[in-house]
């Protein structure tokens, strides 16, 4: 039986080490090699060609979304399963438009985790399901009575929340945008609920996965 080959990223060594462990004692499955950054994960990718990259969301340097897109541009024959622990629906929607075939969560059971692998492995996409039914609940939530689903964020809400992101206030926010305070809220509020974002935390959080608090 051919094995299935295995890249592990994932800044922690103790997530690795577990996977490892775990994913080796499969009889068809194998770990190649790990990588502790986005940057290394590509280059191991690069070299070794692996069946699938199970890519941690959050890493220095080159993130999981960063990685995600590079890897499907490059190499469209690797899949990539996310493993994160984040639960936000802009997390799944951005990484499955970047090319992830599956997304699995940190905190679930290792049956999960080899279910996952198993079923991005032959050609389908796997949403854990401590995640999937809030995703399918929203998207079936902005789609109804429209065309299509609406998935993306304004240009005016996506500066509203990169402003936020930065610490900006709501009144700072509105005079650099030269709009009253009352239409920054509803865009923060619109955007929030798009991405199923909570507070502050979760904006820079989120700020950190796309890469915007890098730009300036």
């Amino acid at each position: 039986m051919r094995k299935l080959r295995i890249l592990l990223a994932d800044d922690h060594e103790t997530v690795r080490e577990g996977l490892k462990v775990i994913l080796n004692a499969q009889p068809d499955m194998e770990v190649i090699a790990e990588a502790a950054d986005g940057r290394s994960a590509m280059a191991h990718a690069d070299e070794l060609r692996p069946d699938i990259v199970i890519m941690d969301v959050s890493m220095p340097g080159a993130g999981g979304l960063e990685a995600t897109r590079a890897l499907r541009a490059s190499k469209p024959q690797t899949k990539v399963l996310m493993l994160t622990r984040h639960r936000d629906d802009g997390y799944v929607q951005e990484l499955l438009r970047a090319g992830a075939s599956g997304y699995v969560l940190k905190q679930s059971r290792a049956e999960e985790v080899l279910l996952a692998i198993r079923a991005v492995a032959n050609d389908g996409t796997y949403i854990d399901p401590a995640v999937a039914g809030q995703l399918v609940h929203e998207v079936a939530r902005r789609t109804a009575g429209a065309d299509g689903p609406a998935v993306s964020l304004t240009s005016r809400e996506e500066e509203v929340l990169r402003a936020v992101a930065w610490g900006y206030s709501n009144k700072e926010i509105a005079a650099k945008l030269d709009v009253s305070v009352k239409t920054v809220e509803t865009h923060k509020t619109n955007a929030l609920q798009k991405l199923g974002l909570r507070n502050r935390v979760d904006v820079v959080r989120f700020a950190l996965f796309k890469g915007w608090l890098r730009d300036g």
